[in-house]
This record gives C-alpha cells, structure tokens and sequence, in this order.
C-alpha cells in the first residue's frame, strides 16, 4: 500500500478548527466578561447574523447540532403536534430519539430515496389534519444538503415552504453543512438567503463544527417572533452555555468576510477531485458528480476492510455494500491523491 494520506476522508467532523476560528477563541479568553451571552462578542455575533441574512432575526447559541435542533423545533412546535422529515433526517436517524424523548413530539418520517421531501408528500398529510385521532403535522424539517449529499434548490424549498405554510406548519431546515450548501448554490450570503429567508424558511440550525469551528451551533429564528420563549427552552434543555463567547467568537471568525463560504468551497472542490480521479472505476458506482463534499461509493470486502484500516472511512448502507467520503475543509490536493493511490492500488 502507499502512503496513507495525512487527512481522513470519515467526516468534516474529524477535521481541526480553522486557525482564524481558534485566533478567535483565543482573543476572547482575555479578562472577565459577563457569562450566559452577556457580553460583546455574543452581541456582535448576533449583530453579524443580521447581516449576513439582511434581516432582523434571532440567533441562540447552543452547544451541538442535536441541540440546536431540539430547541429550533421546540420553540415552533405547539402541543400534540408532529414534526414531518424523511426516513433519512438526522433528526430521526441519527440523534438517538432526542425529539420524541426531550420534546415528546412524534416524527411523521416519510420515505424518500435521495433525502429530499416533496410538496406532494405533505399534501398527503391532509386528510390526519383535523383528526383528534392523529398527531397533527405541525412542523416540516428539511435537511439542506440532504444526509444523501444532495441539495435542494432554492425552488424547490420556496416551493416546499409554501404548501408547508398553506396547510398551517411551519417550516425548520438542518443546516449543519451549511458552508458546502451556500458554496454550492452561488458562494455568496445572496445564495444563502435565497434558500433559506427568501424562500419561506422560518428557523435554521447554522452549523459551525463541520463549517471549521471547534463546538457549538447557532439557531436563527428566519422569523425572529417565534423565538420569543426560545431563550426559555435553550436552558431547559440543557443548551445555555454559561461561557457563550467561546461559540460565538467562532462565528464571528467565521462570518467575517464569508470565511465559512470559503471553507465550503474547498471541501466541495476536494470531493470533486476525487470524484474525477475515481469516476471510471465502474465498480464504485459514481455516476454522478458530488453536489457538494460527499460521495458514496459501492466497495465490497475483503477491500473494502483493507481500504479501511489503512485510511478509516465510515460505511454507509451495509446491505448494498455502500459507504462514504467526506471531505474537510482542510483536505489538501495530496490528500487526494494519497487516498486515491490506494484506492487504486487495491481496486483499480
């Protein structure tokens, strides 16, 4: 085997901080300020987010992405309703129950095969509104990219938030790819705002781990009055960070002169790299480019094991033999390269 790349191609989460982030970090471990987001950097955070959306919305800083999400949906969810997502939504995969346990909600996860909801698969909700009998659909959650790697155009999520919003729910979107999604629709705070506040969006979870921070995560209520009490449940459950400044000093990194637009660019270039150096080995089954920094190739053992223990990446859907590639926003075109040498040098 040749030499394994320095970087792993596992998650965007195994990547390290981007050096402007922990600068950031840094400045605001000098001296004493007010804890529990009473100071100046948590202000000119928020201040930063109005910027960047062109609006007065209302930002919460919270710990993790499980977190945000729970508080987003919380604070739009009215009792004895249901939030509606897919079969694949981080929300009903892979935060081990966080919804239904901490906010007793139900989850109407509706099938589909790329990830995406579809305006006719609210529409057929219909017929359970009104029935006492049924959880009421009360909140739609999308997942922009999707868990599959695959984006919603900012079309389709305005056209999704209007039949949302035309039966009375309101509309969440998962963001914690955000900087891969945005570079991927246009590179610029005019294409986050188009799939996002433009297109009907009411609260976003905007990440900041997987974007090049350290820890924590924002929500931005798009619709900054259903927040009111959102202040209220981020510290009933468990998200109100006493020392604030160290979350939101890293989007202030980040949010200064679209840094984490920048980082998206280079992950989705990553992937697209590689996508283009291992495209015509059949048997991983690429046939199409990677819309941003993931692909999921098929790989069968004994090469997939060996591939594995010499530069780890997860599996994906075991049965069909799949797994994926994630690119960070530090992977280096020798990254690349690494990793493709030994994919070829065992399947090629």
């Amino acid at each position: 085997m040749p030499p394994a790349p320095k970087r792993l191609f596992a998650s965007d989460n195994a990547a390290g901080a981007h050096p402007l982030v922990m600068e950031a970090v840094n400045r605001a471990n000098a001296g004493h300020v007010l804890a529990y987001g009473q100071d100046e950097i948590t202000k000119q955070a928020e201040l930063r987010f109005n910027e960047l959306f062109d609006s007065d919305v209302r930002t919460l800083f919270v710990f993790g992405g499980t977190g945000a999400n729970i508080v987003a949906l919380g604070a739009i969810l009215k009792p004895a309703e249901a939030v509606v997502c897919t079969a694949r939504a981080h929300i009903a995969v892979d935060e081990a129950g966080a919804a239904e346990l901490i906010l007793g909600a139900k989850l109407i996860d509706l099938p589909s095969p790329d990830g995406k909801l579809r305006p006719e698969q609210l529409r057929e909700l219909s017929a359970v509104i009104g029935d006492e009998h049924h959880a009421q659909p009360g909140v739609v959650s999308i997942t922009q990219p999707t868990e599959l790697g695959v984006l919603y155009s900012a079309d389709e999520i305005r056209l999704l938030c209007q039949t949302a919003h035309d039966m009375g729910m309101l509309v969440h979107m998962d963001c914690a790819r955000v900087a891969n999604a945005t570079a991927a629709l246009g590179a610029s705070p005019t294409a986050l705002r188009s799939f996002t506040i433009q297109a009907g969006v009411d609260v976003l979870s905007f990440g900041c781990t997987k974007t090049g921070g350290v820890f924590g995560e924002a929500v931005v209520f798009l619709n900054s009055a259903l927040g009111q009490r959102s202040h209220y449940l981020r510290k009933q459950t468990t998200q109100l960070a006493s020392k604030m400044r160290f979350i939101s000093a890293q989007y202030n990194a980040l949010l200064t002169d679209n840094l984490f637009i920048e980082l998206g660019l280079r992950a989705n270039a990553a992937a697209q790299r590689l996508y283009e150096a291992t495209q015509h080995i059949s048997s991983l089954g690429l046939s199409q480019p990677p819309q941003v920094n993931s692909l999921f190739p098929t790989i069968s053992d004994p090469q997939k094991t060996q591939l594995q223990e010499w530069s780890f990446f997860w599996d994906w859907d075991i049965p069909q033999q799949q797994v994926r590639w994630m690119t960070a926003w530090d992977i280096e075109p020798s990254d690349v390269d690494a990793f493709v040498a030994g994919i070829k040098s065992i399947i090629d």
